[in-house]
């Protein structure tokens, strides 16, 4: 199928071709930031500022932190224009072997496990309005989430346009529910309703401790900001419309984040949203009457746009590791047809599939919260790195290296932090990262493998290729 690329010329080679525009860009980062957090449990910074005022003031925090950390992958990106985000970055300053171990964590265990959760908060909010007085069908809420990644991972291997028009439309529907609470927390300050911001910073909790921990339940709701960079070869012009759409996005997901806890806040005292499961449902109890079930739903549209956004961009990631040897060969194989990294997005909505029958995906999850930090870390380091050790590089955006030395330094912090306030899960995290190494040792170190185990995997991909009219991309310049 050819390609008419917006110049007007048409390109005929078999690879992944830059569909994805400025818009589509912004609903990529929006959407994949926009989970079911805000709607469910904006307790946790609270739970450790301890007052409305600070906790406000972290929400900020966060998201001026996220925007540095998205400032400095604008250079990443468009002096590597790679998808693959910290994973490309890190291989092409420190080598395969780091960077291996960051895409075994995330293979293995933070990705599929994250969209496993979040297809079953979607399913576990699609059932609340017909369960609200009892506890839902644990097999109902599975098979569910199981639809639910099935017709994405469908979706996002037909057709990366379909994928993005989903994308589009469930963060716009995200952000109109965001609206509503944001409209009606308006409504409420001006009938007078703004109590608990008479004294914002009673009952605050100092002590850096527990700051560090209140901006880790900020970020974790931030998560997602450097997607657009794991897919940044399908960007049009992407030294123009990746920074334009890292600021703008980042940009409105925190003013939507401030002002919608502000608008909880109007109605929901912060003992009663300690107390809430999810402070967005509680919200709409108080106010909506019997039309309080629209907001369950709009968190449920919300979850679907998480799962297609991860399944979007964690497909790319999984596609260029395959590409450098890290994943099994057929991963990098594109679609003849359709132009999708179609074995890819199928590999990743199977092992999500498979965490569905887990019970323990968020204590997984948690084991290995604080590599995301170090990864991400590393990746802007890399940003200094190759000041100091290749400053001849092309770079069409250069930040100021306050920023990364900036970034780095609170990154240190934040990976620090866990393992004070949580040995045992970090430790178990360090020993799942340690647990690539032996994997990385036989399969991608030891290049002289036995002629049987070759002789398997080819006829495993012939039969992948046969199977989905899949082949080797054609190489391009980057």
């Amino acid at each position: 199928m050819s390609y008419v690329h917006p110049d007007g010329t048409v390109d005929d080679s078999i690879n992944l071709k830059p569909k994805i525009t400025l818009l589509n860009g912004i609903t990529v980062i929006v959407g994949s930031i926009i989970g079911s957090g805000i709607f469910v449990s904006p307790k946790g910074v609270l739970e450790q500022t301890g007052s409305v005022g600070l906790s406000l003031i972290i929400w900020v925090g966060c998201g001026l932190f996220s925007m540095v950390g998205a400032h400095c992958f604008t250079e990443l990106g468009c002096m590597i224009v790679k998808s693959g985000a910290d994973y490309a970055y890190i291989y092409e300053a420190f080598g395969p072997f780091l960077a291996f171990l960051r895409l075994w964590v995330e293979s293995i265990i933070v990705r599929p496990c994250s969209t496993a959760v979040v297809a079953l908060t979607f399913s576990a909010y699609v059932l609340e309005p017909i369960f609200p007085d009892c506890d839902q069908p644990e097999d109902a809420a599975r098979l569910l989430a199981a639809v639910c990644i099935v017709v994405l991972t469908v979706i996002n291997a037909v057709d990366v346009k379909w994928a993005t028009r989903v994308q589009d439309v469930f963060t716009y529907a995200k952000l109109l529910a965001l609206l509503l609470i944001i409209t009606t927390g308006v409504v409420q300050l001006c009938r007078g309703k703004y109590e608990h911001f008479l004294s914002p910073f009673e009952d605050t909790k100092a002590g850096i401790g527990t700051i560090a921990l209140a901006f880790y339940q900020g970020l974790f709701a931030y998560n997602g900001w450097n997607y657009l960079n794991y897919v940044v070869e399908e960007l049009q012009d992407p030294y123009k419309n990746l920074p334009r759409a890292s600021w703008a996005s980042i940009t409105i997901v925190t003013v939507v984040y401030v002002l919608t806890n502000i608008a909880y806040f109007t109605t929901v005292s912060p003992a009663e949203m300690l107390a809430s499961s999810a402070v967005a449902v509680t919200f709409a109890e108080r106010l909506y009457g019997v039309m309080w079930w629209i907001m369950p739903v709009f968190v449920a549209l919300s979850t679907f746009g998480g799962v297609n956004g991860i399944l979007f961009t964690t497909a790319r990631l999984f596609f260029v590791g395959s590409r450098e040897g890290h994943m099994p060969e057929v991963l990098s194989y594109v679609q003849v047809h359709r132009m999708t990294p179609a074995p890819a997005v199928i590999f990743m909505g199977l092992s999500s599939l498979v965490y569905l029958s887990s019970t323990d995906m968020y204590k997984l999850i948690n084991y290995v919260a604080f590599v995301n930090w170090l990864a991400i870390g590393l990746a802007v380091f890399a940003l200094l790195w190759f000041r100091w050790k290749r400053p001849e590089m092309e770079r069409p955006i250069k930040v100021g290296l306050v920023w990364p030395i900036l970034y780095c330094a609170f990154s240190v912090f934040l990976v620090v932090v866990p393992l004070y306030a949580s040995p045992l899960e970090t430790g178990m995290g360090c020993v799942i990262i340690a647990s690539g190494i032996p994997v990385y040792l036989i399969f991608v170190k030891w290049q002289n493998k036995p002629k049987a185990f070759l002789s398997v995997m080819n006829k495993f991909n012939m039969g992948i290729q046969k199977l989905l009219m899949v082949v080797p991309e054609e190489k391009k310049e980057l």
